[in-house]
């Protein structure tokens, strides 16, 4: 059961992804379509969905059942883009809809497998600065300003996102063997820069964590001094 729902949410996550391509599929304006994009993760993150590339930065901070639900999340993401791009091709929308991820794609079928891997990992540093953002801002504009900024960069700059990739290809009608392989090299690098970028982050926060923990602050008025490593309150 608690496989079936993290699939259930996945499938939804693969969806507002979905959703958020077929908007920027569907706009002249590059800027626009990124503007509007966002709608995917801003759906994700308000309604606790399970989304790959934001999961999979917090896979060192978790147990390891933690790391198996990843490709069952993964696989739930797939069949939620496909079930969009397959119910937007039976509308009037498909042709044109069609026609554009066909052209998107070409870029990302001629490229190299190295500049994937490093566009994925380029993309999901600006995910966790997204997620990140979203879940330990305090202030409700800030929360939202991360996601709009980590998504908006990340597609102005054309950088490869493996979940919105899978949407494009299913649009374009394009699946094979090197398609797939394609968006794997792509599912690597979004892995390798979010927990790269997440370690780093960990890293500095809990270094900065430890050097005001040692240090004995001084009241401007008092004088007092406290010392937080023995739990006194600085007052």
């Amino acid at each position: 059961m608690k496989q079936l729902k993290i699939f259930a949410a996945a499938v939804l996550a693969g969806a507002c992804v979905a959703l958020g391509g077929t908007v920027f599929l569907s706009l002249e304006s590059k800027v626009l379509g990124a503007l509007f994009f966002i709608v995917g993760l801003f759906t994700i993150c308000t309604f606790g969905l399970n989304l790959f590339t934001g999961k999979v930065c917090y896979v060192f901070d978790n147990r390891a059942d933690y790391a198996l639900a990843l490709p069952v999340i993964w696989v739930g993401n797939l069949a939620g883009t496909w079930l969009v791009a397959f119910l937007g091709g039976l509308t009037r929308m498909g042709p044109a809809l069609t026609a554009r991820a066909i052209e998107l794609c070409r870029d990302k079928l001629s490229d190299g497998f190295l500049s994937l891997l490093i566009l994925g990992a380029l993309c999901n540093v600006l995910i966790y600065i997204a997620v990140e953002g979203f879940r330990s801002n305090p202030h409700s504009a800030g929360k939202y300003l991360s996601l709009f900024f980590g998504v908006m960069v990340f597609i102005l700059c054309g950088f490869e996102h493996c979940i919105a990739d899978m949407y494009y290809f299913s649009m374009a009608g394009v699946w094979s063997g090197d398609v797939l392989l394609r968006v794997l090299t792509i599912t690597l690098g979004n892995a390798l820069g979010g927990i790269a970028f997440r370690l780093v982050h960990s890293f500095f926060q809990g270094r900065s964590k430890s050097v005001v923990s040692g240090i004995a602050i001084s009241h401007p008025e008092h004088g007092a001094q406290c010392d937080s490593r023995q739990g006194q309150a600085c007052v």
